[in-house]
């Protein structure tokens, strides 16, 4: 089972905004880091998490990671969002692990409903202790 990353789609108004900047990064996304994740033979296989407005709410795929010459990162990405059921997640710095166990599942899979709950929505429905 892969290992995901979860980052906050910083700057993103919309999702609807944060798929088009995907899209705009063809043939892949590349997102700045510092430092090479510890456990990165784990993440093959995985994707990264975008949370906006305190929920998960897509994936993208990751391809790898490739060093830049001033010795910071890229994670590279499929340039698309593979919606995901909207899960409640707090905000962070930068990026954090996801276990397999623990991802949401993505939408029309298995039985989903074909349509995430607004990100706001579920925020307040978990501070509310309903999801």
């Amino acid at each position: 089972m892969p290992l995901h990353l979860t980052k906050i789609a910083f700057g993103s108004r919309s999702v609807d905004t944060l798929i088009a900047w995907l899209e705009r990064q063809a043939p892949e996304a590349l997102l700045t880091t510092r430092y090479l994740p510890k456990r990165l033979e784990e993440i093959a296989g995985g994707s990264l998490y975008w949370i906006h407005e305190h929920a998960l709410v897509g994936r993208s795929p990751i391809i790898g990671f490739a060093q830049r010459e001033d010795g910071r990162w890229h994670i590279r990405l499929e340039p698309r969002l593979i919606r995901v059921q909207t899960t409640p997640r707090r905000a962070h710095q930068g990026w954090r692990y996801l276990d397999e166990k623990d991802a949401p599942p993505d939408l029309g899979a298995k039985g989903q409903a074909a349509e995430a709950l607004p990100a706001r929505l579920v925020g307040e429905l978990a501070k509310l202790g309903l999801v």
